[in-house]
């Protein structure tokens, strides 16, 4: 009998790379493709491998993607994208219905909603051609250039193996030891450390589609495109503090936000965008590889135009029936929008519709009323497991004579009718590698840094600092600093400096011809204040005119006010919806202190907290003095004093365009 000791009793043992079988492997990080630029090939049965053991690693929750919110909606078009494409849910009105799921992606279900991290941003169209999704992130970069290293960036992202922590967050050795070691990470993980990875909700934050699509039109014209969510309320984040003080006191704050938006009329909107290229064998704009999904295009090279408005209008019924079962897949198309050959989106054409049929009991998750499409179906798919479609007909095949020949086969010609877009494939030998265009990790990287206004540096260089000062091994933190070196020799100072090492010793010195992109800065524009929250707070001596002053002002402005007094009830007829002891700066976006409050400690925290947080904050009358009590600088920016409160209000609606006070940041 063999040992407990013995090779066939253990796992992962060995000095050499392999297949489940043992077969040993040279290369992990490449799919087989038809040539550099070619399509990946089915015959790759090692990613098929790799891939489908990550898909089916948890049972029944989303590997990633597991924490997430829904809502249910509409989708209005402009029909400006009928020039370059034929899909018909893109014609000028045509309203179709939607369902868009946000979520956290390395966080279990029960992990709280602000963590640092990137956000899914995912939306089914029910179109009357049948269902598109588009299936994105709230970056428009992606950590990896290859579907097969998927597993890995996502093992390294986890919770460590042994002990199973940390939940939800990427400070920890094993994350940073993966990005520092691929630079090809290096982009996106500039985006994760800046305001982006703290969303303030998922009504203010961007999507994007991340690759590059295909698309087609009536008269068979191609293009190459990119697509775009802007929020019409505009892109706004969490700074740090605020965002740990909220997942303690609401770790549900997102969904919670979102929910509660939808419930109260404030509905979120977005509006759909495309970039739009010439479909050039090359596949490049302006030297940047479109197939690469860890690099962008500018929108000062190529603007971003608006195409429809997505509008969430109603909250889901039942939360596992429709946010957790809605399946989303890449491969959902529709007639004129196709594929590319980028190499990550080729393996998520296999990994989603595997995951789905893992996560939800097999192939026929599409007959859950949520996956539905809204139109008819003819498959000729039979029985499988949950399997609640009653088939007629006796021939379930093709072609037959039984049933009339039925279904039919449609007319290529017909709009209607999906076709895979032709494309001319370059004669290649099947190989391991990516084009030379890959190869370049750090100068978009570098653009992304030299595009952030100062505050938004000094986040960015806090959250590395933060983060890297959460791994327990040295050589990692300095190998992390040595990356960002080749981004920028300032940021690499400035994060060397905050963890006591090195400023960097790059490989490859920062490229010294980067332009900035000033629309990937989150700061400078003025936006609706539609939805903002207003903190009321009011004292045992304060008037309830001015209370009803100001609801009136804050709701006919479109935001909402939020009653604080000592204790519940009411102020004389308005009902109090926070006390001292619920009340908590970080639901807030501005706090207005009416006359008659005294000096309290909530009080104090609420105002401190605020200040802290760039908040913009108005005191009326005699509550000015709490300024002082609590050390709040009344001559600080954004902090707004008066006797009059229409006017005080008038000042916060206007601070609010900018979202915070950022100047006071410099003060």
């Amino acid at each position: 009998m063999p040992s407990k000791d013995s090779q066939a009793d253990q796992a992962q043992q060995g000095d050499w790379l392999t297949s489940a079988q043992g077969a040993r492997l040279v290369d992990t990080d490449h799919s087989l493709k038809a040539g550099p630029r070619g399509p990946v090939l089915l015959q790759d049965h090692h990613l098929r491998e790799k891939i489908t053991h990550f898909d089916h690693e948890r049972i029944p929750e989303r590997v990633v993607h597991a924490r997430g919110a829904a809502a249910h909606g509409t989708f209005v078009s402009y029909g400006t994208a009928s020039n370059v494409t034929k899909a018909e849910f893109l014609r000028k009105g045509v309203e179709t219905p939607v369902f868009t799921r946000f979520s956290s992606v390395v966080g279990s279900r029960g992990s709280a909603d602000a963590v640092r991290d990137t956000r899914g941003f995912s939306t089914k169209f029910y179109t009357s051609d049948g269902v598109f999704d588009l299936v994105g992130n709230n970056i428009p970069v992606f950590f990896i250039q290859d579907a097969v290293k998927f597993p890995d960036v996502v093992h390294a992202a986890k919770p460590q193996p042994d002990r199973e922590i940390p939940q939800a967050q990427s400070a920890h050795d094993t994350f940073w030891d993966f990005v520092s070691l691929h630079t090809e990470a290096t982009h996106h993980t500039m985006w994760q450390m800046s305001d982006r990875g703290i969303p303030r909700s998922f009504r203010t934050m961007e999507g994007f589609g991340i690759h590059t699509f295909r698309v087609e039109n009536s008269d068979g014209d191609t293009s190459l495109v990119k697509f775009h969510w802007k929020p019409t309320a505009g892109v706004h984040s969490l700074v740090w503090e605020e965002a740990q003080m909220v997942n303690g006191i609401d770790p549900d704050f997102h969904r919670r936000d979102l929910a509660d938006a939808i419930e109260a009329g404030a509905f979120p909107e977005w509006e759909l965008g495309i970039q739009v290229f010439p479909d050039t064998p090359e596949e490049t704009f302006e030297g940047i590889d479109l197939l690469d999904p860890t690099k962008l295009v500018p929108e000062e090279l190529v603007a971003v135009q608006p195409i429809g408005k997505l509008t969430l209008n109603r909250n889901p019924s039942n939360y596992f029936a429709e946010t957790e079962q809605v399946a989303f897949h890449p491969g959902h198309l529709v007639p004129g929008i196709d594929v590319t050959n980028d190499p990550l989106l080729q393996g998520r054409l296999f990994s989603y519709l595997d995951t789905q049929i893992s996560r939800l009991g097999g192939p026929n998750f599409s007959q859950i009323p949520i996956n539905r499409p809204h139109c008819p179906v003819n498959d000729l798919f039979r029985d499988g497991m949950h399997q609640t479609a009653v088939h007629t007909g006796v021939a379930p095949y093709k072609p037959n004579t039984l049933d009339g020949g039925n279904p039919f086969t449609a007319d290529p010609d017909d709009d209607h009718t999906f076709v895979e877009i032709a494309q001319e494939l370059p004669k290649s030998v099947k190989e391991r590698r990516s084009p030379v265009s890959f190869d370049d990790h750090f100068t978009q990287a570098r653009m992304f840094w030299l595009s952030l206004t100062p505050v938004e540096q000094s986040h960015l260089v806090d959250a590395f600092t933060f983060e890297l000062g959460k791994c327990w091994d040295e050589t990692i933190r300095q190998r992390e600093v040595d990356v960002l070196a080749a981004v920028d020799a300032e940021l690499a100072q400035r994060v060397a400096s905050g963890l006591g090492l090195s400023p960097g010793r790059p490989n490859t010195p920062p490229a010294d011809d980067v332009a900035a992109s000033p629309a990937l800065s989150q700061i400078g524009e003025k936006w609706p204040v539609d939805g903002r929250r207003v903190g009321i707070v009011t004292g045992p001596k304060t008037d309830p005119k001015h209370v009803v002053t100001a609801r009136d002002f804050l709701v006919e402005a479109g935001m909402v006010p939020i009653t604080i007094a000592p204790v519940g009830g009411r102020v004389g007829d308005v009902p109090v919806e926070r006390t001292y002891l619920t009340a908590a700066s970080s639901e807030l976006d501005a706090l207005l202190l009416l006359d008659g409050v005294d000096a309290d400690p909530v009080v104090g925290l609420l105002l401190s907290e605020a200040w802290r947080h760039l908040k913009f904050i108005a005191v009326a009358g005699g509550a000015d003095a709490l300024l002082e009590e609590y050390g709040v600088p009344a001559s600080d920016p954004g902090i707004f004093t008066g006797a009059q409160v229409k006017s005080l209000l008038t000042k916060l609606r206007t601070g609010l365009e900018e979202h915070r006070a950022w100047s006071r940041a410099d003060s």
